[in-house]
């Protein structure tokens, strides 16, 4: 009467085990289902991602021209230079940065001892 019921204990363990790694294999295999759905999502978003910042490195580099910004603000905006009695002097003009750096290397160039 022991050997039965010894096998039925250790068929009811090995059954309950069978179908605890068969859950478990389920499980993972949803997960790793999901995760693939998610990654596929993932690179489509940034294939799209890429596509934007090529069309706007294109439109930022085509836009960056004196050219096409003087083109849209005379087509889309109907801007037009100023006429000379609307411009305002504010003072002297700034030097360039060329003519301060020639200002520059003349001070540098002078005589120490030299002072105006």
């Amino acid at each position: 009467m022991k050997r039965p019921r010894a096998f039925l204990v250790l068929w009811t363990l090995a059954v309950t085990a069978t179908t605890s790694a068969f859950i478990v294999h389920l499980a993972l295999r949803n997960r790793e289902l999901e995760l693939g759905y998610q990654l596929g999502r993932s690179q489509a978003r940034v294939a799209r991602l890429r596509e934007v910042k090529r069309v706007l490195e294109l439109e930022l580099a085509s836009n960056g021209t004196p050219l096409r910004v003087e083109f849209v603000a005379r087509a889309l905006f109907k801007m037009a230079p100023p006429s000379p009695d609307r411009i305002i002097s504010m003072g002297p003009m700034p030097p360039s940065p060329a003519e301060a750096k020639s200002e520059r290397e003349l001070d540098l160039a002078a005589p120490s001892g030299e002072s105006e």
